[in-house]
């Protein structure tokens, strides 16, 4: 793992900047908005807007620099 790459958390408050680290859409970027009823998943507002979930294990802290992300 370089500097560059996501790093796991569990501690995200609402507004954080996030990426998705695993999981089908990995790299996708949003806002995290909260925890859902089962906190096991969260709510997060996609760049076109829309609001998904996606599991918390999931997540990570978005790059300072989303471009590191590209391939």
């Amino acid at each position: 793992m370089n500097s560059t790459d996501p790093k796991p958390r569990a501690d995200f408050r609402a507004g954080d900047q996030v990426v998705l680290a695993l999981g089908t859409y990995q790299g996708s970027g949003g806002v995290f908005l909260g925890l859902r009823e089962d906190a096991n998943w969260a709510n997060i507002r996609e760049p076109d807007g829309s609001v998904q979930s996606h599991p918390v294990a999931w997540l990570a802290e978005a790059p300072a620099n989303r471009e590191a992300l590209a391939p």
